[in-house]
């Protein structure tokens, strides 16, 4: 007798304001064997207020490896588990890469369940290039590799996104300004969808003495997005070599390599992809 597989959702639940959750979200939160969640303390208040009653386990960075095959076994089973995080889409700078990655090298359906998400609810209203954007999740906290990371994206022309925290808030402006310049524009989005939300949109110079002089306004959880460089065309070559370098030179395919950099930068694949061979000949 044959069992047929069960499936891994990955849903994405409200970030601040519990309204936003979906009712697609409910519907599959409520008919799920297993729900797996970041932090079941904090998760369990918004299934409370669901009315929602389902098996609920902890999956987070510091158990993920340990719990990622039990978890296959019982989807392999025919269970249906749903994976949700503290706030927003899954994944998203949150656990559950190695259980997605797992459960689809086992033929397992991985279904997303689309919703809130703090990267592209900020950039709907940061007032700034959304055709083309980079995100980088959180900067590393040290200044020095902090700095080191906004020199490797000077020369992008695509909007940079960044997530960051309270405390770190106030050393990551002093490093952009002095990597991109105190009159690049940028928007700083704080506490999306919460009651105190705030949308701030100026030059990085102004927004740093804004918050140094408000430091109430430091409290919460941040969304910073910079406006891209503004490249002459002739400039364009150079940093498609320079992505075309990093992604090379991280052991990544040429097709591969060149479908991330169209991704980011756009422009004509052919061109892309030539680079890429000049680049892996020359090596």
């Amino acid at each position: 007798m044959s069992i047929t597989k069960g499936k891994l959702y990955v849903v994405a639940t409200p970030i601040g304001n519990l309204g936003d959750v979906t009712l697609r979200a409910c519907e599959v939160l409520s008919a799920a064997d297993l729900i797996l969640a970041e932090d079941t303390r904090h998760s369990g208040i918004l299934l409370q207020h669901l009315g929602i009653r389902v098996s609920l386990q902890s999956l987070h960075d510091f158990n993920e490896r340990v719990k990622t095959e039990p978890i296959i076994k019982r989807l392999l089973a025919g269970e249906q588990v749903a994976l949700i995080s503290d706030a927003g889409t899954p994944l998203v700078c949150d656990p559950g890469f190695h259980l997605v990655r797992r459960a689809i090298e086992e033929s397992i359906k991985v279904i997303p369940i689309p919703g809130p998400c703090a990267l592209t609810a900020a950039l709907s209203v940061a007032g700034l290039p959304t055709d083309r954007f980079l995100f980088n999740g959180f900067a590393p906290e040290r200044g020095v590799p902090r700095r080191k990371l906004l020199e490797s994206l000077a020369g992008f022309s695509a909007t940079l996104v960044f997530y960051e925290v309270p405390h770190r808030i106030m050393g990551f402006l002093k490093d952009a300004i002095a990597v991109f310049g105190k009159e690049r524009p940028a928007s700083v989005a704080r506490e999306m969808t919460k009651k105190f939300e705030c949308i701030y949109r100026d030059s990085l110079s102004n927004l740093h003495q804004f918050l140094a002089s408000h430091p109430e306004q430091q409290r919460g959880e941040f969304v910073v997005m910079i406006h891209g460089a503004d490249q002459p065309e002739d400039d364009t070559r150079q940093e498609k070599v320079r992505l075309l370098k990093i992604l090379l030179g991280n052991s990544l395919s040429v097709k591969l390599a060149v479908s991330i950099a169209s991704e980011i930068l756009g422009g004509n694949r052919k061109e892309l992809y030539r680079l890429a061979l000049e680049l892996e000949k020359n090596e």
